[in-house]
């Protein structure tokens, strides 16, 4: 799931061609990432495994330039509707879809959606590599037990949705993104979310700046 403001009135058309993009092989393990990335359908083990996928495209599990190049043709084809990821940390490749802000409301509460943010900027922004339960609590102002445990359960959720993972190398309890995390929130909905946060209209570049990503959407225009 990714936050986004695009409408769904031609989706059909632009899965049938496809067929441009891909060969028989790849359409059809497409379309297997796309039933593999449905947590409903797969609880926690959702979306493939490079080697699995590697398999079947008939491609070397070692063949990076093959793995990736399958993955790119599928974003320049989807980007409008879907994006594909690989979680590394997780060795799975799932497919992402876009969603408007309203649809999100119904998969995530509020209180989850604020979480994701603070991990969000946490850690893309700030570079941290993980996220102590005991900061969000403090960064919340929240330190009673029935605040730990509403806390707990609103992080049960982005558990649930591949976009937030245990992190188990530190003794207290903490947390870290995941690539579906990562890659969540659109460029649009980080810009609403900034302009209402400071109350004034904000330009792309400054909000890309804020939230640590004004390079890579640079990158992505050169491409």
């Amino acid at each position: 799931m990714m936050t986004n403001d695009l409408p769904f009135d031609n989706t059909l058309m632009m899965m049938n061609s496809l067929k441009g993009y891909l060969t028989t092989e790849e359409e059809l393990a497409f379309m297997q990432l796309l039933f593999s990335s449905s947590a409903s359908i797969k609880g926690a083990n959702y979306g493939l495994a490079k080697k699995d996928l590697a398999k079947m495209l008939g491609i070397n599990n070692g063949d990076d330039e093959a793995f990736h190049s399958f993955i790119n043709r599928l974003n320049a084809a989807l980007s409008r509707y879907f994006r594909v990821v690989y979680d590394a940390r997780r060795d799975r490749v799932i497919v992402m879809m876009h969603v408007t802000a309203k649809h999100a409301k119904s998969t995530l509460s509020s209180e989850a959606l604020a979480i994701m943010l603070y991990l969000f900027y946490h850690q893309e922004v700030l570079g941290h590599e993980f996220t102590l339960l005991h900061q969000i609590l403090v960064d919340f102002g929240h330190e009673s037990l029935n605040a730990n445990r509403k806390l707990k359960n609103n992080i049960d959720q982005l558990k649930k949705i591949g976009a937030v993972t245990d992190y188990e190398s530190v003794s207290e309890e903490a947390f870290m993104l995941t690539a579906i995390g990562v890659h969540m929130f659109s460029e649009s909905f980080l810009r609403r979310t900034t302009e209402f946060a400071q109350e004034t209209q904000l330009s792309k570049e400054e909000v890309m700046k804020f939230f640590n990503r004004y390079n890579l959407h640079i990158e992505e225009e050169n491409e």
